[in-house]
């Protein structure tokens, strides 16, 4: 049965860990990579990977022998690289100029959106929640999603490339603390 504070309860547990507004200068770096970004594309990758996952996550993991702490540390990794990108300017993640379809999928929908944190997080809520109104948190949190990817290179232009560079590094730093936060929180866990 909805229930809509539990609906509100998981968006907002879903926001802030997908967290996709502290995404907004990865997507940017990645539209100047790539030329485009598919938002529909990766808006619905990303919410399908979060519905298998809800209903499958624990099943697939262990047909894979992976506990959740090591998908975790795993997706900390990523997360790890991705900001040290960012503070330093490196550029780690190479994308094949001819591809540019590949960019909404990797590492926008998974593990951008839909990561190793997102994927936890989704397992927990279970335990907590009617999926019916996990389900809503999806979707809710999926709009808001879109709306940011589409709207990316308007934000660009408001925010300029000053702008732009402060944000990426403060953002960098910051996503640099949560893939530490979830390497810890996993590691001594396991």
């Amino acid at each position: 049965m909805l229930n809509f504070k539990e609906i509100l309860s998981v968006s907002l547990i879903l926001f802030s860990v997908i967290d996709i507004l502290g995404s907004v200068p990865i997507i940017i770096d990645l539209r100047k990579k790539a030329g485009h970004v598919q938002s529909e594309k990766a808006t619905l990758i990303s919410g399908l990977i979060m519905v298998i996952f809800l209903f499958l996550g624990e099943s697939i993991l262990k047909l894979f022998g992976i506990d959740l702490g090591s998908f975790a540390i795993a997706g900390a990794i990523i997360m790890f690289l991705l900001g040290m990108e960012m503070i330093l300017g490196l550029q780690l993640f190479r994308s094949d100029p001819t591809d540019t379809k590949s960019a909404s999928v990797v590492p926008i929908a998974f593990p951008l959106i839909a990561g190793a944190g997102t994927m936890t997080t989704l397992i927990s809520l279970k335990a907590e929640y009617l999926t019916i109104n996990i389900l809503v948190g999806i979707f809710v949190n999926l709009i808001f999603v879109y709306l940011v990817l589409k709207t990316s290179g308007w934000l660009e232009r408001k925010i300029g490339n000053a702008g732009f560079n402060i944000l990426r590094k403060v953002f960098g730093i910051i996503l640099l603390s949560i893939a530490i936060k979830l390497f810890k929180n996993h590691w001594f866990l396991s």
